[in-house]
């Protein structure tokens, strides 16, 4: 999208006066676990206090919203609901309190809000929130427990991860959106609502990966190539990625990946192939797949003494970690990282701002390109493993 397709836009979105009233626009609402997602028209209701409605310009599909979609979690099935939670838009209208955002600004959404008033907010050691933190039993707004959204005959439509994004406007806590340069290239911008924020800022905030070390990652879809992004920028001098479907490798390569191992073509297990290849094991390994048997083989991957695994993937099996108490003896650690450490309030705007620098490429995570009313092919592209992240246009 150029530039002046922006500006045309936001000079009759100027024009428009929404605030206040109920907007009917279309949305993609999931009707049933599996069921294609239905194109309709849908009722998105003012802003109450501290809320803020939003124009949508573009989203994209993540693998959690893949899950979502799918119902495989029953306790978190809710519907009907409109799911994403990665996207880029533009305010139309700011609910009562609202004072750092205003109609006409440029915006993010993200999942893991920050009021900045609780315990959690005010400690720079986490960027969980205590009233908007990600919750994804919560279909609710926070103020009166209601939906936003609701049919064309009134009834109810749930929320999705504090953002749900499959719709041409949406109503969000102030506190799940931020403000970022109009200059930014909002297309862009919408990838770090989740994929490339989680995996850069797992690998600079909490790995904080140094200059020279050895990195191994599990899993390459657009969450692990972010962590290789995010390794290659600090200087990593070993990336290696992990990953059974070796189309991956290729995008690996483009965002810093040195080294890639397909455990299909091993006759030993990978933590074995890796120690051999950094002299007893990587300083950092991430689990990106969301499964027990890789996030084991990742542990063991690290150099013993100080190799640090840090936990990414979404693991919907009840089981429990697949450690034994006195492995951490070996002083090997593992931690988990949500939305990559990052505060979105406070830190996307600067992560924003790298990205427009340059330090960050974000074009290599953008494979497919799609309208929205096409959003069933954008699934299959990710259910097939073509697509890293295909872009919607609304």
């Amino acid at each position: 999208m150029d530039v002046g397709y922006h500006k045309s836009f936001e000079t009759s979105f100027e024009s428009d006066d929404t605030a206040g009233k109920v907007i009917t626009c279309k949305a993609a609402v999931a009707w049933g676990p599996g069921q294609p997602l239905v194109i309709e028209e849908v009722q998105v209701a003012p802003p109450q206090k501290m809320e803020i409605r939003v124009k949508i310009l573009f989203t994209s599909i993540c693998h959690t919203d893949l899950s979502a979609w799918k119902g495989e979690s029953e306790a978190q099935r809710a519907y009907p609901r409109i799911l994403g939670h990665e996207a880029a838009g533009i305010v139309e209208s700011v609910g009562e309190g609202v004072e750092d955002m205003k109609k006409g600004d440029h915006v993010i959404p993200f999942f893991q809000g920050q009021c900045g008033n609780c315990i959690c907010c005010r400690n720079e050691k986490t960027n969980l929130c205590q009233r908007f933190g990600v919750n994804p039993l919560k279909s609710v707004m926070v103020n009166d427990g209601k939906t936003r959204f609701s049919t064309k005959d009134g009834n109810p439509i749930f929320h999705f991860l504090n953002t749900s994004t499959f719709s041409e406007y949406s109503v969000l806590d102030s506190a799940c959106v931020v403000k970022i340069d109009s200059e930014a290239p909002l297309e862009k911008m919408s990838l770090l609502s989740c994929g490339v924020s989680t995996g850069v800022g797992a690998a600079w905030n909490v790995a904080n990966v140094q200059p020279g070390s050895s990195v191994a990652i599990f899993g390459l879809g657009a969450v692990g190539l972010a962590v290789a992004e995010g390794a290659r920028v600090r200087g990593a001098s070993k990336i290696i990625g992990v990953d059974i479907n070796p189309s991956k490798f290729a995008k690996g390569k483009a965002v810093g990946i040195t080294e890639f191992i397909n455990p299909k073509d091993l006759e030993v297990p990978v933590h074995e192939k890796i120690g051999a290849m950094t002299d007893g094991g990587v300083d950092y390994s991430f689990e990106c797949a969301g499964n027990l048997e890789v996030l084991r083989e990742a542990f063991l991957s690290t150099h013993m003494g100080w190799g640090l695994t840090v936990l990414l993937g979404i693991h919907p099996s009840p089981m429990l970690l697949p450690l034994h108490p006195m492995e951490l003896f070996d002083g090997r650690q593992i931690i988990g990282s949500v939305f990559g450490g990052f505060k979105g309030k406070t830190q996307l705007p600067k992560l924003a701002k790298q990205c427009m620098c340059g330090i960050l490429k974000l074009d290599e995570f953008i494979t497919h390109e799609l309208p929205f009313e096409k959003i069933n092919e954008a699934f299959q592209l990710l259910i097939d493993g073509k697509s890293l992240r295909c872009l919607l246009h609304l």
